[in-house]
């Protein structure tokens, strides 16, 4: 069995350039189980990164800071930011806009991150509900953390406080996501086989329970537009979801193991589903087909070895902001970095036990954890987007499949348009 295709020679794919790496601390006492990095995440602006360290800790750090002590070679065994050594700042003294380093001691061990960010414009669901213990300004950068015993704890990104606490999972909240239309509406996906919605803006408030997973619920996204949701779990189960009418659009077939994880293109017209069987799948979501495979085992395991332990099961998936390139980790010791016009990885680099991974903002980095508590870092391959990719990006954000299908254009640009030609 091999890690690409007969027609790939594996010494003439590039390697991916190392930028970093973040080092949890470790004892000689501490135990192994409770130390896995199962998150990563960075803010919606840019401004922080953060991660599971594991054993009850988050860790924030500024995003530009990070930066720049890897640039400094301060990349392992620094006294600040990549060692995570520093405690909480003292930051209610400091600028409130001003990245401060924080670790988090969340009571429990973390599974799952997301940052939240509002706009005032958009108002809580429960319009006729005039008092809320908290106003959320546009200024506020949210964290939620989900927890092992099925908490969601909030926290206030720049001064590290909590603001909320939310309990009805009954299992570990395995994953988390918030809306990006900056409603701050937050879904979670849970082992209790469920996904919640809560509004945050209504202090909390859990406005809705999704149900249609028959096992756990490992990952859930939303769309860029907020109007989808995508989950999937155990059981091979990818669902879609209408976020307007909090009801289940589609129920996507073609996966034989467990699906871990997903997540939209920039333009909402393509998602990534990673599975245990050794693929990602990217899919039109607004018809429910497979457009092409990125597999991680050659030659592709039947049905009944896809769906055990092979050895090249696919941990994560994301999709970097240029809409071009896709991350992922799998078993077998490697990232690979896709172009979507390619099926076989342009990129790839050495990663030991890797769980999660993560574009940055700016979709330069991909971050990738392990179960040691670590972050590494890889530079993105340079790639310059085509005039039609980006003219094709800024029509897919606006038009569904079905309303692209209706223009008056030729064959051809209909397919490009439709990502069936790349």
């Amino acid at each position: 069995m091999a890690s690409f295709p007969d027609f790939v020679n594996e010494n003439e794919i590039a390697r991916s350039r190392s930028i970093g790496e973040l080092i949890s601390p470790t004892s000689p006492f501490e135990q192994k189980y409770g130390r896995e990095n199962w998150t990563v995440a960075f803010a919606p602006d840019g401004s922080y990164f953060a991660w599971s360290q594991g054993h009850r800790i988050v860790k924030l750090v500024p995003w530009s800071q990070c930066l720049k002590n890897f640039a400094a070679g301060n990349t392992k065994n620094g006294v600040n930011l990549t060692t995570g050594r520093l405690s909480r700042q003292n930051s209610d003294a400091a600028p409130r806009n001003k990245p401060q380093e924080h670790s988090i001691d969340c009571g429990d061990i973390v599974w799952s991150l997301a940052f939240g960010s509002s706009v005032p414009e958009k108002q809580s669901r429960c319009v006729n509900i005039e008092w809320h213990r908290f106003k959320f300004g546009q200024d506020q950068l949210l964290l939620a953390t989900g927890l092992s015993n099925g908490r969601i704890k909030i926290w206030d990104v720049y001064t590290g406080k909590l603001l909320l606490n939310l309990m009805d999972h009954t299992e570990i909240v395995r994953d988390l996501t918030f809306s990006p239309d900056g409603s701050l509406i937050l879904v979670s996906a849970s082992r209790d086989k469920t996904l919640r919605v809560w509004d945050l803006k209504d202090d909390g408030n859990m406005t809705k329970v999704l149900r249609g997973h028959q096992n756990w619920v490992y990952c859930c996204t939303f769309s860029p537009d907020s109007s989808m949701l995508c989950s999937v779990g155990a059981g091979k189960a990818v669902f879609l979801w209408d976020m307007d009418k909090y009801t289940m659009i589609r129920k996507l077939e073609g996966h034989y193991n467990d699906v871990v994880a997903c997540e939209f293109s920039p333009d909402g017209a393509l998602l990534a589903t990673a599975s245990y069987d050794t693929r990602v799948y990217v899919w039109d979501p607004h018809i429910g087909s497979i457009l092409f495979e990125l597999g991680h085992l050659f030659p592709p395991p039947t049905p009944i070895f896809a769906g055990g332990d092979n050895g090249r099961w696919v941990r994560s998936v994301s999709f970097s902001h240029d809409g071009v390139h896709i991350g992922s980790i799998a078993d077998d010791r490697l990232v690979r970095f896709w172009r979507i016009d390619q099926s076989y990885p342009v990129e790839v680099a050495p990663m030991n036990k890797g769980l999660c991974c993560a574009f940055s903002t700016d979709g330069s980095v991909l971050a990738a954890g392990t179960q040691d508590g670590n972050v590494h870092f890889w530079a993105t391959p340079v790639y310059v987007s085509s005039l039609q990719h980006l003219c094709r990006m800024a029509i897919r954000r606006v038009m569904t499949t079905n309303q692209v299908q209706k223009l008056p254009v030729p064959p051809k640009v209909m397919e490009f348009l439709s990502y069936q030609i790349m």
